[in-house]
């Protein structure tokens, strides 16, 4: 995996440096890049794999856009909406479990590989870095020194 990541970054440097090692030419602020070369910055931005990639000096989405803040907009019309029907307490009670149930993942949703945070749904219950054992409690508790340390 490390050899394509490495790959890629060495496309994407060289890339970069012969497009900065190219000289643009001066355009005037009312016209707009030829057709022709903007169709090799198109395929340029597509990059080996066929698929658009996101450029680090892209234009950002407008603000208006943006999905969250707009599910965040109707949200907040709505608490107002059922506040004037005297139902604002519900309304934004229901919104919370709502939250806490869209926020949460089922089982089928983990990825390959990735541990529960809860042992025993691990297999051979595993348990993850960090984890407090009762045996690790114990001993801290009785000042014996840590086993393999």
């Amino acid at each position: 995996m490390s050899a394509a990541v490495e790959r890629r970054l060495a496309q994407f440097r060289a890339a970069r440096g012969s497009a900065a090692a190219e000289p643009r030419p001066a355009e005037p602020p009312g016209k707009a890049a030829a057709p022709e070369a903007a169709e090799g910055q198109r395929a340029a931005a597509a990059g080996p794999g066929g698929g658009a990639q996101a450029r680090p000096g892209g234009a950002a989405a407008p603000v208006w856009a943006r999905p969250l803040l707009l599910k965040v907009l109707l949200w907040a019309v709505l608490l107002a909406l059922f506040a004037e029907l005297e139902l604002g307490l519900p309304y934004f009670v229901l919104s919370l479990l709502y939250w806490m149930y869209a926020g949460t993942r089922g089982p089928a949703e983990r990825r390959r590989g990735e541990l529960s945070a809860y042992s025993v749904f691990n297999p051979g219950c595993a348990a993850i870095a960090g984890t407090l054992t009762a045996e690790q409690l114990e001993r801290e508790l009785h000042y014996r020194p840590a086993a393999g340390r």
